[in-house]
């Protein structure tokens, strides 16, 4: 048994979360302290690939993805960046499917606390800059975290936008999902077993650390 799936997975799903989650926050506190014309149209669409079946999100990124689409055609010919049936697919896709979930967290974050902390930092003569960082960042971080957290058990349990853009290529990627889809189709249950554990027990983790974390953070909140 190789643990090739598994690195990739776990390779694919932390550049992604990192990337979400330094893109979904700045946009969120964008979007949440802010109101204009088509600002709903535009949410609309960040929240897309949560209602779409992953195979539509898949079949909308090969056909802007592959070498004569829209965006394949301009990484292909000025970068030599080939993204279908590639570890990138997987990356690209993983990054779509995650996006919502740590928009509507942030968004949720930024817009939880009083807006006053903020106002009085910036009527003092403190930078924006420096406000994001040393009080709505800090505030906001707990949604953040769950947002984190989320982002990263979506991320890697990913398949059906993978599938269709990536592909399955052993050694290149098949992440644990697509390993588990294609050792099922071979009969080897016995493989998917194994599999199918290893994600759970990574997702379970996750999720109970998070759980933890939150009524941890709960009480210290009531007890101060």
């Amino acid at each position: 048994m190789s643990f090739e799936p598994l690195l990739l997975s776990l390779r694919v799903s932390t550049i992604a979360t990192f990337l979400v989650f330094f893109f979904a926050m700045f946009t969120a506190r964008f979007f949440s302290k802010r109101e204009f014309c088509g600002k709903d149209l535009i949410e609309s669409f960040f929240l897309l690939p949560i209602v779409l079946p992953p195979t539509v999100v898949g079949f909308i990124l090969l056909y802007l993805f592959n070498r004569n689409g829209l965006i394949g055609v301009i990484l292909s010919d000025w970068f030599g960046i080939q993204v279908v049936f590639n570890w990138i697919g997987a990356l690209i896709a993983a990054i779509v499917v995650a996006f919502p979930l740590m928009y509507q967290s942030a968004y949720a974050a930024f817009s939880s606390y009083d807006q006053k902390f903020e106002n009085a930092a910036l009527t003092m003569g403190a930078s924006r800059f420096r406000v994001f960082w040393t009080i709505a960042f800090p505030l906001a971080w707990p949604g953040l975290l769950a947002g984190l957290v989320l982002t990263f058990a979506r991320a890697i349990g990913e398949f059906g936008a993978t599938l269709m853009l990536a592909g399955y290529i052993p050694g290149r990627t098949d992440t644990v999902p697509m390993t588990i889809y294609f050792a099922v189709q071979s009969g080897n249950n016995r493989l998917a077993a194994i599999w199918t554990g290893i994600l759970v027990i990574l997702g379970y983790s996750a999720v109970l650390w998070l759980n933890l974390w939150s009524k941890k953070k709960m009480l210290k909140y009531k007890r101060n």
